[in-house]
């Protein structure tokens, strides 16, 4: 952490890119960093009485989306404030934050912000904030293009449980239940080691658009619903993200089905991707790329409201209990809060998740099926249970799914020209 503080110093110090750090760069870096910092404090001190409290941090970092609570605000307070009096000056404020790297509430705030190299399968999770350095830097599209590239990879290494979960939630009705290692070696004794990845190229094909639809639309949803140029708090991005995911989902929904069908397909019913699209529209027309678009918009909901919730209970439970004089919680904690939160919404919104991909399963010499008509005949016949088939090869894949994707993600970085803050 402290060789991280100093390369930031030396970096922004060495004006003249000469790889060396002298006095008098030194001493400029001081009065700008000073400077960075008074507008910080005063963007702090709300009713300008020179003095930051409790109840001012608690309304900064709500502004920007991280709600906390009291004894968390006075934690943050106490590893500024030397002379005990619960409240922080521009002396103390100055001598703290001199030499650290932060120099906004932003950049604070920012270490909960949620790391886009996460990636389980399933992309309805509300999109990150990309802060205005980020934006016009550029650096945001290469942190989306290498987070796509370790997604791709995460999800071709875990396909074959992912295959194996669309297998137990189709065949579940069946007389005989596929089970977790006989599923395996059914698939492999029907059509070879290869057919554990079926389906895996259209579910790596639509990351690409699907993040870009997201994203676009979660900044422009977000710009509806501030107001004043207030900053987007947690409800606003609870909303701007749900919608966003409907839009994406939308847009990419034919593709989703594709990839259901080519999962589920026999070896050789399909040659590829482009094949499946133009014998699902001769043979059962339009509307069969929409089957199942009904459950798929109402397990959003659950997914990121559970995702967020529980995010937000981690965070506020570290910040409470282990914060102490950072509200840094580092790399694994970060990943550790998104990746059970990431799990619980999956878990949440699994039952609908089932029923969608029956839906799409459903080929037209099949009687269609409405939802509720598939509720009641899963319940009649298999119990509550029945609607959490194939959950135990999605939860098994996580934790590898995760570790792969975060493993690609700082190999990616690299050639991508992206350093770690």
């Amino acid at each position: 952490m402290v060789s991280s503080f100093l390369q930031d110093i030396f970096k922004a110090g060495d004006t003249n890119a000469d790889s060396g750090l002298d006095f008098q760069e030194f001493l400029q870096y001081l009065k700008d960093h000073e400077k960075k910092m008074r507008l910080a404090f005063k963007s702090l001190d709300l009713n300008n009485d020179g003095v930051i409290e409790t109840s001012e941090i608690i309304t900064a970092l709500k502004s920007l989306g991280v709600d906390i609570s009291e004894a968390q605000a006075k934690n943050i307070l106490q590893s500024m404030d030397s002379d005990g009096t619960m409240t922080v000056d521009w002396d103390e404020w100055k001598y703290y934050f001199l030499l650290h790297p932060a120099k906004s509430i932003d950049e604070i705030a920012g270490f909960w912000k949620r790391s886009t190299i996460i990636d389980i399968g399933e992309s309805i999770a509300i999109p990150d904030d990309f802060t205005v350095e980020e934006k016009s830097s550029g650096h945001w599209r290469r942190h989306l293009v290498v987070g796509g590239i370790a997604s791709a990879v995460s999800r071709t290494c875990t396909a074959p449980f992912d295959r194996l979960r669309v297998m137990m939630q189709v065949h579940s009705l069946e007389p005989t239940r596929m089970k977790l290692i006989g599923g395996f070696e059914q698939m492999i004794k029907e059509g070879g080691i290869r057919s554990l990845w079926r389906g895996n190229s259209a579910n790596v094909f639509k990351i690409a658009p699907e993040t870009v639809i997201k994203i676009g639309a979660y900044e422009q949803y977000k710009k509806w619903l501030s107001f004043d140029g207030a900053k987007t708090g947690i409800i606003q991005r609870f909303v701007s993200g749900s919608l966003a995911g409907v839009t994406a989902q939308t847009c990419i929904y034919p593709m989703e089905v594709i990839k259901t069908r080519l999962t589920v397909g026999k070896t050789g019913q399909y040659s590829g991707i482009i094949d499946c699209g133009k014998k699902l529209l001769k043979q059962e027309g339009v509307r069969t790329f929409f089957k199942g678009y009904i459950p798929n918009l109402l397990s959003i909901i659950p997914y990121a409201g559970t995702d967020l919730t529980v995010f937000e209970l981690l965070k506020n439970y570290w910040l409470e209990h282990y914060a102490g004089n950072s509200v840094d919680p580092g790399l694994m904690i970060l990943l550790g809060c998104s990746t059970l939160s990431h799990t619980s919404g999956q878990i949440a919104s699994f039952p609908l998740t089932l029923l969608r991909t029956r839906m799409q399963a459903q080929a037209q010499k099949e009687k269609t099926t409405t939802m509720i008509h598939l509720i009641q005949d899963i319940y009649y016949k298999e119990g509550k249970m029945g609607f959490f088939r194939g959950l135990t090869p999605n939860i098994i894949k996580v934790l590898p799914a995760i570790f792969i994707s975060c493993v690609a993600y700082e190999i990616l970085k690299g050639p991508f020209g992206l350093t770690k803050k």
